[in-house]
């Protein structure tokens, strides 16, 4: 019988993925949800009820645990604190649980947008959370991965970006110079396994290994092969998009409820370089963004996510690996 993998964020984008990866590999899951009726996570997973907060639900969550995968993390809020509570306060519960219980291994998923925590309240969370992991590494035998922007099957978060890449003109929140890493949720559930049974500790920025990651032509042209035709790129004026999230945080307090826009993640999109250190972890195998944007492309569509191909698109086309 495999080892016992506790793990927050279950329900989440990524979570799914590395919930089936881990499965996959034969180790049995304990997952931390706030709502159980609600989760629909696979027969097999121990469902813990509660949420980051809840010092009881934590604790039970750990115990007798082999690892813990902490994925959970807020990436909406409405203010600083609200950020804090969840990506720093909540870390730092989960690896003191952790430690108290003896946990062995100990796989933090952070953010590369921690490398700046300046620009944005939720970098700065984000930091503030590997702070509280970097200062038990030992006790917890604990590593730090960072992820680039992740894609893939089920993502809501850049449904936006990629649909614009669809189009014969697409509007780019961001700057004509950028340079970017990506990585693919699949290869993203792969390193997270991977890091369970690894003696690899530190913080680890990860990415999908392409040299020097990213730059919009990359991306244009990859979308303009799979779309049939060449796509132009219009780049706003940072002080649209910037509107835009004014407008939505006033909203946002208006309501109660955040939404994805907001000033910080213009601060973040408007960033030149988000390329992943050269002495950061890649996969073996990885997926890049020429086989896993038409696939993903491909599993919006069949989701209804996005209309279906025009003729002269090629998106349709699958892979297995991509999409499993």
């Amino acid at each position: 019988m495999g080892s016992l993998i506790a793990i927050t964020g279950a329900t989440g984008f990524a979570g799914r993925h590395a919930v089936a990866t881990l499965m996959k590999r034969g180790h049995r899951l304990r997952a931390l949800v706030r709502r159980p009726g609600a989760a629909e996570l696979p027969a097999g997973v121990e469902l813990v009820a509660g949420g980051l907060g809840d010092a009881t639900a934590v604790a039970a969550l750990v115990n007798g645990a082999d690892a813990v995968v902490h994925l959970a993390g807020a990436i909406t809020a409405l203010n600083r604190s609200s950020y804090f509570a969840v990506n720093a306060a909540g870390t730092a519960a989960v690896a003191e649980a952790a430690r108290k219980a003896g946990v062995r291994r100990f796989v933090h998923i952070s953010s590369l947008s921690a490398r700046m925590p300046e620009l944005s309240d939720y970098g700065a969370s984000k930091r503030a959370g590997e702070d509280h992991v970097a200062g038990q590494m030992q006790a917890l035998n604990a590593v730090i991965l960072r992820p680039p922007a992740v894609y893939g099957p089920g993502d809501k978060a850049t449904l936006p970006l990629l649909k614009e890449l669809t189009r014969r003109v697409a509007l780019i929140p961001g700057r004509r110079d950028a340079r970017f890493s990506l990585i693919h949720v699949g290869d993203l559930a792969e390193m997270i396994a991977d890091s369970v049974s690894s003696a690899q500790q530190g913080i680890h920025e990860v990415s999908d290994g392409t040299a020097g990651g990213y730059g919009w032509p990359d991306l244009l042209a990859v979308a303009g092969t799979s779309r049939g035709g060449p796509i132009r790129a219009l780049f706003l004026p940072r002080a649209i998009p910037a509107s835009v999230a004014f407008a939505a945080e006033t909203m946002a307090h208006v309501t109660g409820r955040p939404g994805m826009v907001n000033r910080g993640k213009i601060a973040e999109l408007y960033h030149p370089d988000w390329v992943s250190g050269e002495t950061g972890i890649s996969p073996a195998n990885p997926i890049t963004f020429g086989a896993g944007f038409p696939a993903t492309l491909a599993w919006y569509r069949e989701a209804g996510w996005l209309p279906p191909a025009s003729r002269a698109d090629r998106s349709g086309s699958t892979s297995n690996r991509i999409l499993s």
